[in-house]
This record gives structure tokens, sequence and C-alpha cells, in this order.
């Protein structure tokens, strides 16, 4: 067996045996220096957070390494005593919860008609839907615009929310229906033989086996909507901004307020990056399903 094994090696190509090797340890710790070095700005941007301005601004963020006595927590004090910046950030709950929420629901529920409901024009509508996912934000910011300040809702949140809704329904019916497509149709004869309705059927039978692709769905679009800052410019005020805006006010305003920036940046980064990982064992499997499948 050893014989064979080396003549098979020997007759491996230097590019695979180069692959093999490098699948190994050594490839492991390449990933890991590669991800420890992509780490480094949002950890300066933490120790940057617990440090004074004056120290921020006469030395680099990794002096707290030789002088721990700088890391303080003034900087998050200041920042929620501000009014405007603890308003903003409850903005974006308000923004991002909702228009998470009703792309998943309205999602899961087209995506559930377009894989396993015939009517009239089933198919057509479904491009229509392919079609609207090339269609930019950018187009539709001025009819919009003029559309939500003739209904009243110009400047409120549920002009942003709604605008989200709009855009993330195309990506979201395409994933979903393709994903649910995949459910073997016997699955669902047995479920009607036995009397279960398309509502109930929808509920109890599809919704649990698509729950790796709708936890990806959700990740993805409560990313986009945490982290927009272009609609939010057009379509919320000083009373609706979320937090990004807010952020971006305070660099016009002021200039360098680090004490301000550093903390409401590093909060702005690290509740999205919070729900990914708490959510990140469904994220992978809607992924390697959808990959697999």
């Amino acid at each position: 067996m050893t014989a064979l094994d080396t003549i098979v090696r020997g007759k491996r190509s230097f590019a695979a045996r180069v692959a093999s090797g490098a699948a190994g340890g050594v490839m492991r710790v390449f990933l890991i220096l590669v991800a420890l070095f992509w780490l480094v700005p949002t950890f300066g941007l933490l120790v940057s957070s617990f440090r004074d301005p004056t120290d921020i601004a006469s030395s680099g963020w990794w002096k707290v390494f030789t002088a721990p006595s700088q890391l303080t927590a003034k900087s998050y004090q200041t920042l929620l005593e501000k009014d405007a910046i603890t308003h903003a950030l409850f903005n974006t709950v308000w923004i991002t919860v909702p228009a998470t929420l009703l792309v998943v629901l309205f999602g899961a529920m087209a995506g559930y008609a377009f894989a396993w409901l015939d009517f009239k024009g089933r198919d057509w509508w479904f491009l229509l839907v392919v079609a609207l996912l090339v269609v930019p934000v950018q187009v539709a910011l001025i009819p919009l615009s003029d559309l939500f300040g003739k209904i009243g809702i110009f400047g409120d949140i549920i002009g942003v929310v709604l605008f989200h809704v709009g855009f993330g329904l195309p990506f979201a019916i395409f994933l979903l229906r393709n994903f649910f497509a995949e459910i073997p149709r016997e699955l669902l004869e047995a479920a009607r033989l036995d009397g279960a309705s398309e509502t109930r059927l929808f509920l109890t039978v599809v919704l649990p086996l698509g729950a790796p692709a709708i936890a990806s769905l959700g990740i993805f679009q409560f990313l986009w909507v945490w982290n927009d800052m272009l609609v939010a410019l057009v379509f919320s005020n000083s009373e609706s901004q979320p937090l990004t805006v807010a952020l971006q006010q305070q660099v016009r305003q002021f200039g360098s307020n680090i004490e301000i920036l550093a903390p409401g940046a590093f909060i702005s980064m690290v509740i999205p990056l919070a729900v990914f990982f708490a959510f990140q064992r469904q994220f992978v499997s809607g992924v390697m399903a959808g990959a697999v499948k």
C-alpha cells in the first residue's frame, strides 16, 4: 500500500501537490494571520473609543500598550449624554427592525407563491421580479421623494422603511423562491392529503424547512439597512435620521469631533456584528444549502 501511494503521488502534478500541502496547517496559519490583519482597524477603533481626545491627537492607538492608563470610558459617557446620538440610535432600530421583518415576511409569502402556487402569468411576474434586481436605488430617489411628499410621509421613519422594503423585496423573493422550489413535492402533497390548507402548509412545513435561507436573508437585509446612509440622507429629517446620518452630521459640524465619532462608529459597527454572530450557524446553513442545491 505504501508503494502504491508513492506511485500515485509521483503521478500528481506539482500544482496538485502544492495545493494539497497548502490545504493543511500552513494555509490555516496564513488565513488566521489574514483575519487578524483585517481586524486591526476595528481593534484600533475600539481602543481609540476608550482614549481621551488629547491622547488620540498626540499619539497612535497602539501607545495604549505602553500606557494603559489612557483607557477611559469618558467618551462613551459623552456620547450617551448627547440626545441627538441616542435618539438617532433608536431611530436606526425603528427603521432596521421593521424593514427587515417586512421583507422577510412578504418575501417568504411571495417566494412560496411563485414556487408552488399556480396562477396566471406566474413565470412572467417572476421574470419581472428578477428584472427589478438590476434597478439601481438612485433612479428612484427623486420620484419617490415626490410621491412621499404628496402623501405626507417624506421625512418620517415610515418613508425610509417603505423605501428599504420596496428595494429589498425583489432579492428576497428571488432568493426564497429558488430555495422553496427545492422542497420535495412529495412532502407537500403528503401534507395536502392530510388535510393541510395552504396557510397551514406554509406555516408548518415550508417556513421550518426554509429557516436557513430566511435567516440568511434576514442577516443580509439587517446589515444593508443598518449601514445605509444614502436613503436616510434623502428621506429622513433631523427627527428621524438614523445613526449613520447623525455621525455624518457630527463630522460636518464639528470637524474632528473624535470623542463622539470613535465610540459612535464602534457602536454602529458592533451591533450588526453581534446580530451576524448570533445567527452565524443559520447563515452558514443557508449558504451551504444553496450551494449544494
